[in-house]
């Protein structure tokens, strides 16, 4: 872990995980490295909303995880300190959303798949943040669904997977309700020293 030099910010979507980045980013001059999901449907083409088998979705999310490290690996390589908007951690509570008590699960795979995510975490960050939601959820064309339970669902996940064995990074999270923007700025540069 000695060229880790990310912060990730974890958590649902909808909760201003890339604002906070952005504007960090800015202010400290340390680059931010927006990810994205969109694209990597678009490329197998397939639609992020629609209904999918699981093992389709855990290919799709595979890859999703693979696009990440090639967009983090630069910065780690030059042991380049980095805040990026979304984690491995967060890949790992969008997969498990999707397992009810009738989905068909290759376990095989899908331990592979959990391994990789925390070898990856493990690899690129120093530190996770996670954001809680508590910001209002305001309708925006374009960004995910403004569905409340389905992210209370998403941010416990992720609370889960932050607490695991196998994670061996620092993980703080912010609470709830801190959702001003210039009090969440200084609790992360407390945190990131």
């Amino acid at each position: 872990m000695s060229g880790c030099a990310g912060i990730g910010l974890a958590g649902s979507h909808r909760t201003g995980k890339s604002t906070l980045a952005r504007v960090i980013a800015k202010r400290s001059g340390i680059p931010f490295i927006k990810t994205t999901t969109t694209e990597v449907f678009a490329r197998l083409g397939l639609d992020p909303a629609a209904k999918m088998d699981f093992a389709t979705r855990l290919n799709v999310q595979r890859r999703i995880l693979r696009v990440y490290q090639e967009t983090w690996q630069s910065a780690h390589l030059a042991r380049q300190p980095f805040i990026t908007d979304r984690t491995p951690v967060d890949l790992l509570a969008y997969t498990f959303a999707d397992i009810q008590g009738g989905t068909v699960v290759n376990d095989d795979e899908l331990e592979l798949y959990v391994a990789d995510c925390f070898a990856v975490t493990n690899r690129f960050f120093k530190s996770l943040v996670l954001v809680q939601p508590g910001i209002p959820l305001i309708y925006a064309a374009g960004k995910a669904a403004l569905n409340k339970a389905y992210i209370e669902h998403i941010n416990t996940l992720i609370i889960g997977f932050c607490h695991h064995a196998r994670l061996a990074v620092s993980v703080q999270v912010l609470p709830r309700e801190m959702t001003d923007l210039e009090t969440r700025i200084e609790a992360i540069r407390t945190i990131s020293g």
